[in-house]
């Protein structure tokens, strides 16, 4: 019988080959990693959870809240979600209390699995009332029907569990994390994590063995379908940039690390630190661009023969691109010259293509769409990792998502234009009426509108320029933030710089908001200024820009802590231009 199309899956094939492996390391309260899980442990726990969670009610397709921190109680009852076939609601608990409630409302939950914390505040702030069990992992049922102690133990001597998901089951709903927006609930079907277990797995030579350090805690749901042991870092997963870089550091040597997963922010307390990694074979960064600095930094304080990789995708399509960190400093005076940050070449099997600019839904794909060959547009995707739909969000899920109609069998177009990427289809309009196609029946695919800008250079790399929703349209053209912030950050007293707009679009004043590296002077402000107003002036692009900003520390995302809140800073740039 062939396996479920379920991330779980493979659980209980590794607890049978090696029962007595370690999938998981947690620290403790102390620092220390006392707490482990054998592979055989993981799958028992979570097939006795799985059937205590059925005993409540929580089977295949039940809605599902989990807000419970990355200790092993996080993992038992995620890969206890996935055998019940039951759908996991995963929201950054960092996000506005108004947001994160409006996300809980839009999921339909009928469980709320939470610490004894998310429970107060559920019912302190009326999130999720139509669930209708609620699970603590506290030691008591306090504001909560039962403990999660209590489920295990209902559920023990239950034997194996594991739903029979099909490949378009929905798997579960994973909210954005809403940097330029609301975070939006992305439908993840069951087909979308294997084909990116498939995907990581080829792009980054994974192999089984291993053992992984994933500072973001849900992508240690793919170790073990990768055959992987995770140790779950000692931090705070909401605040990289606050990591303590000696107690990553312990954890790395202490248990042969060969793997590590950051976003950019902790790459950089990493480089800081400095301090050699001689253990890791592979470490990627995403999230953001990571800063030239970082990469070299990183690549220096690696093994010679290991590899700094920057994947780049978003939660609605993970991976796209990938390019290598030595590759990328190649092509750094480029990226200060204004060309964007190149994220390397797409991921097979994904069609990655750049479209026209517009903020308006795209119904059905044409390849009139399709961008001249170096032009900036916006990027799109379609691929088995593309997702369809945002959960009960039917208007973004219209600006998000093009119907493509695609001939099967048939040889694709040879590279050029806006179009990259390994595809067997002809991306083809429907034939007219009475007439075939000539080697078998149209399929339809969904094709995802990134929301990013870029552009292909005659090598088949992608460079991304920016945040569409971020682009500033001044009366002279528009300008792009990956194409002039790299221009102002080479200065050596500036730590990062943002590009905002004043204005109705068309008629925007471009702004250059400035974060001065720690211990620069307010008195060094004017000469900075004058310097960088000296670089500015090399580019066509940047000369336009004539209003700079000085500001104490940027907002960023809640997730990575490295993508910039530009529309906090634009704000706040109106309110002190005079332009």
């Amino acid at each position: 019988m062939n396996e479920a199309c379920n991330i779980a899956a493979a659980l209980p094939r590794l607890a049978a080959e090696a029962p007595d492996r370690i999938a998981m390391r947690c620290p403790g309260r102390d620092g220390g990693y006392g707490v482990s899980l054998t592979y055989g442990e993981l799958d028992a726990r979570s097939n006795a959870i799985a059937a205590g969670l059925a005993r409540r009610g929580i089977v295949r397709g039940t809605h599902t809240v989990l807000m419970v921190r990355p200790t092993p109680e996080f993992f038992l009852l995620m890969f206890a979600l996935f055998k019940a076939g039951a759908v996991p609601v995963l929201v950054d608990p960092g996000i506005d209390r108004r947001a994160l409630k409006q996300c809980l409302d839009e999921a339909q939950p009928e469980a709320f699995i939470g610490i004894p914390l998310a429970q107060f505040a559920r019912v302190l702030l009326g999130w999720a009332k139509a669930a209708r069990v609620h699970i603590t992992t506290g030691a008591r049922a306090i504001l909560a029907d039962v403990t999660l102690a209590q489920v295990e133990r209902d559920g023990a001597g239950a034997g194996p569990q594991l739903s029979r998901t099909q490949p378009d089951d929905v798997a579960a709903i994973l909210f954005t994390s809403g940097s330029t927006g609301v975070p939006k609930g992305v439908v993840y079907r069951h087909r979308h994590f294997r084909a990116q277990i498939d995907m990581l797995r080829e792009a980054f030579g994974i192999e089984a063995g291993g053992v992984d350090f994933p500072t973001f805690p849900p992508f240690a749901l793919f170790d073990p379908a990768l055959g992987l042991s995770s140790i779950i870092p000692d931090m705070d997963p909401t605040r990289p940039a606050n990591a303590d870089p000696r107690r990553l550091h312990a954890a790395i040597a202490r248990f042969g690390v060969d793997q590590l997963f950051g976003s950019p922010a902790l790459m950089r307390v990493l480089a800081d630190h400095g301090e050699p990694l001689p253990t890791l074979k592979r470490v990627t960064s995403a999230g953001a661009p990571v800063p030239p600095e970082v990469v070299a930094k990183m690549l220096s304080l690696l093994p010679e023969d290991a590899g700094f990789w920057t994947p780049y995708g978003a939660t609605e399509c993970l991976p796209v691109a990938v390019i290598e960190g030595r590759e990328l400093l190649r092509l750094r005076e480029r990226t200060e010259q204004g060309a964007g940050t190149c994220v390397g070449r797409p991921v097979a099997p994904n069609v990655v293509r750049v479209i026209r600019i517009t903020d308006d839904a795209i119904e059905q794909w044409s390849d009139g769409l399709l961008v001249a060959p170096g032009e900036v547009g916006e990027i799109t995707v379609a691929g088995p990792s593309a997702t369809d739909s945002y959960f009960n969000r039917e208007a973004q899920t219209r600006l998000a998502k093009i119907r493509e109609v695609v001939a099967p069998t048939q040889p694709s177009p040879a590279g050029g234009g806006g179009l990259s990427g390994p595809d067997r289809r002809d991306v083809r309009p429907p034939p007219p009426a009475g007439e075939g196609w000539g080697g078998g029946q149209p399929e339809a695919r969904i094709v995802h509108r990134m929301g990013d800008l870029g552009w292909f250079d005659a090598e088949g790399r992608l460079w991304f320029c920016g945040r569409k929703s971020q682009r500033v349209e001044t009366a002279d053209g528009p300008l792009y933030t990956e194409q002039v912030e790299p221009v102002f950050n080479t200065h050596p007293d500036v730590r990062r710089t943002a590009l905002v707009g004043i204005g109705a679009r068309g008629a925007q004043v471009p702004v250059l908001c400035i974060e001065p590296r720690a211990g620069i002077a307010r008195g060094a402000h004017a000469r900075i200024d004058t310097e960088l107003r000296a670089i500015g002036a090399r580019f066509p692009h940047t000369a336009r820009i004539d209003t700079f900003l000085f500001h104490s520390g940027f907002p960023v995302d809640i997730r990575h802590n490295a993508k910039i809140g530009r529309e906090k800073l634009a704000r706040w740039a109106a309110t002190r231009s005079h332009a």
